[in-house]
C-alpha cells in the first residue's frame, strides 16, 4: 500500500518572490545551517540512524524514523518506492523541479570501537590513531553499530541526515521557492540498484535535475569537490568456476589442474587493461576471491572458484571488458583441458557517473562564492574549493538518474588526520566529522535554490551542450 502523506499549508502565499544569488548565498546557508538548531537536528539524526543500521532493501526502521522526521516538519511525502524508498515534496507544483538524493543503506561490517569526545579532557588518544579535538562530537559518545554485523561505513547516516538538514533550510523559505523540490531517500546503493528500482517506480516524475552529495575521506574537511563529465566509473561483480579434474599432486598429468588454469586466467586478465584498453581510458580487472576448496596439501582440487570486479570510464569499454573477460576465461581454460562453468554477473550493473556541465560548474560557483565570502571574514577553513581532477574508479547508482535527466554529483571532504576521520569508504574504522554536514545541507539547499532560479536557462544551455555532442 503506497502511504501519500500531505499537509495543509498554515498560511497563505499571497505572491512568489523569486529567491536570487544575491538575497540567499551558499555561505548564508552554511550559517544558517550552523546554527544550533538544525545542525544539533542533524547530529541527532545521523547518531540515531549509525547506531540502527540496515543493510540494503531491509531499511524499514531506518525509513519509519526518517519518516517520523517528515511529519514533524509537515512536508508530504509518498511511501513506499522500491520497498523502503521514500519520496517527499517541498515548494510548488507549477514551475521547474529538482530532486535531491540521499542513500540510506548500511554495509555488512562490524564496528570495532565506540568514538569518545575528549575535548573536556585535553585531548585523549582514540583507537586507530589522532586525537578528538571536540570538533567532531557534541555530546561524550558517539554510540556505535547495535546492529551486529552491520555498519554505516560509507557515510549513509549523514547523507540521510544532510538532506533532513537541507529539508529544515529548504521548508523554512518554502513560499518563496519558484518551483519543487523533491527529496529521494533511497534503499539499496550498496550493489542493489535501488536507484534503478526508484525510477521504475516513478521517482523522476516531472523531475528536471538531480543532485547528489557523498562524503569523502580523502579529501580534506571542508572540501566541496566536483568535476563536469564522468566522475564516477562503471562497475560490474562477477564470478565463475574453473572445473578441472583433481588429482594426486603427486601425478598432475593424470589430472586437468584447474588452479594453474585459474592463475593463468588471473594474470591474463590484466592484459585487458594494460594491453587492450587505452593508457588515457581509465579500467580497471581485480580478482578478489580464488576460492581452490577444503583439501590436503597434496591434492589438486577438481575445481577453482574465482570472483572479481570490472571497472571502466566508459560505457563502451565497459561493455568491452565483459566480453573479453568471457573471452579470455573461456579460452585459457580450454587450453589448459578445463572448462569454465556458471559465469555470472551482478544483476544491477552500474553505468558510469556523468555530471551535467552546467550543473557541475553551477556547484563550483557556489563554492568559489562561498569560499570567498568566509576568506573575507577571517574564516579560512569553512569551505574549500578544490576542482576533482580525474574520476573516481568506484561507482554509485546515482549514475541511473543521470542517465535520464541532467544530473550532478558532488564530493564533501570529511577527511582530518586529527580527528581520525581519514579512513577510507567501506572500513570498519570509518567515522564521520559531524561539523561537516552543515555544508552537505547547505549545499543541496544551495543547489537546489539556484537551479529553481535559473533553471530555464541552466536547461537550455545544457541541452545546448548535448547537441554539440
Amino acid at each position: 500500500m503506497m502511504i501519500v502523506r500531505s499537509f495543509q499549508h498554515l498560511h497563505l502565499c499571497l505572491g512568489l518572490t523569486v529567491l536570487s544569488q544575491a538575497s540567499i548565498s551558499f555561505h548564508d546557508l552554511i550559517r544558517e545551517a550552523q546554527s544550533p538548531v538544525i545542525s544539533g537536528f542533524m547530529t541527532s539524526c545521523r547518531r540515531h540512524l549509525h547506531q540502527f543500521p540496515e543493510l540494503m532493501f531491509e531499511e524499514y526502521n531506518t525509513s519509519a524514523y526518517i519518516r517520523q522526521q517528515l511529519d514533524l516538519l509537515t512536508i508530504p511525502y509518498n511511501y513506499p518506492l522500491a520497498k523502503t524508498g521514500i519520496i517527499a515534496y517541498i515548494g510548488r507544483s507549477d514551475g521547474p523541479v529538482i530532486a535531491l538524493r540521499a542513500d540510506m543503506d548500511g554495509l555488512p561490517i562490524d564496528e570495532p570501537v565506540q568514538i569518545v569526545d575528549s575535548s573536556q579532557r585535553g585531548g585523549e588518544a582514540v583507537e586507530g590513531g589522532g586525537k578528538t579535538t571536540g570538533r567532531l562530537l557534541m555530546d561524550d559518545v558517539i554510540p556505535q553499530s547495535q546492529n551486529a554485523g552491520k555498519m554505516h561505513a560509507c557515510g549513509h547516516d549523514a547523507h540521510m541526515s544532510m538532506l533532513l538538514g537541507a529539508a529544515k533550510l529548504l521548508k523554512a523559505r518554502e513560499s518563496e521557492l519558484p518551483g519543487k523540490v523533491v527529496l529521494l531517500f533511497q534503499p539499496a546503493e550498496e550493489g542493489g540498484g535501488g536507484a534503478r528500482y526508484m525510477i521504475e517506480e516513478g521517482a523522476l516524475k516531472g523531475v528536471q535535475a538531480v543532485a547528489g552529495i557523498h562524503v569523502w575521506p580523502s579529501l580534506p574537511s571542508g572540501t566541496v569537490s566536483t568535476r563536469v563529465g564522468t566522475i564516477m566509473a562503471a562497475s560490474d561483480r562477477f564470478s565463475f568456476v574453473v572445473q578441472g579434474r583433481g588429482g594426486h599432486g603427486a601425478m598432475p598429468h593424470l589430472a586437468a589442474d584447474p588452479v594453474v588454469a585459474s592463475s593463468a586466467i588471473v594474470m591474463t586478465l590484466q592484459s585487458l587493461v594494460s594491453r587492450e584498453t587505452s593508457p588515457t581510458d581509465g579500467a580497471v580487472v581485480t580478482v578478489s576471491r580464488f576460492n581452490t576448496g577444503q583439501g590436503a596439501s597434496n591434492v589438486i582440487s577438481d575445481a577453482v572458484e574465482v570472483k572479481g570486479t570490472i571497472r571502466a570510464l566508459t560505457q563502451a569499454t565497459f561493455e568491452r571488458l565483459h566480453t573479453r573477460l568471457e573471452d579470455v576465461a573461456k579460452g585459457i581454460a580450454s587450453s589448459y583441458g578445463c572448462h569454465v562453468e556458471m559465469i555470472q554477473w551482478s544483476a544491477t550493473p552500474y553505468p558510469p557517473t556523468v555530471n551535467s556541465p552546467e550543473l557541475a560548474d553551477m556547484v563550483m560557483e557556489l563554492a568559489k562564492g562561498a569560499q570567498a565570502a568566509f576568506e573575507g571574514k577571517g574564516d579560512q577553513k569553512v569551505v574549500l574549493v578544490q576542482p576533482l581532477e580525474e574520476p573516481s574508479m568506484a561507482a554509485e547508482d546515482f549514475s541511473f538518474y543521470g542517465q535520464l535527466v541532467p544530473s550532478v554529483f558532488s564530493f564533501l571532504g570529511i577527511g582530518d588526520k586529527e580527528l581520525g576521520t581519514d579512513a577510507s569508504l567501506h572500513n570498519p574504522r570509518f567515522r564521520m566529522d559531524d561539523s561537516q554536514m552543515p555544508v552537505g545541507a547547505a549545499l543541496h539547499a544551495a543547489t537546489a535554490i539556484h537551479f529553481l532560479s535559473k533553471a530555464s536557462e541552466l536547461l537550455q544551455r545544457e541541452e545546448g551542450a548535448r547537441d554539440e555532442l
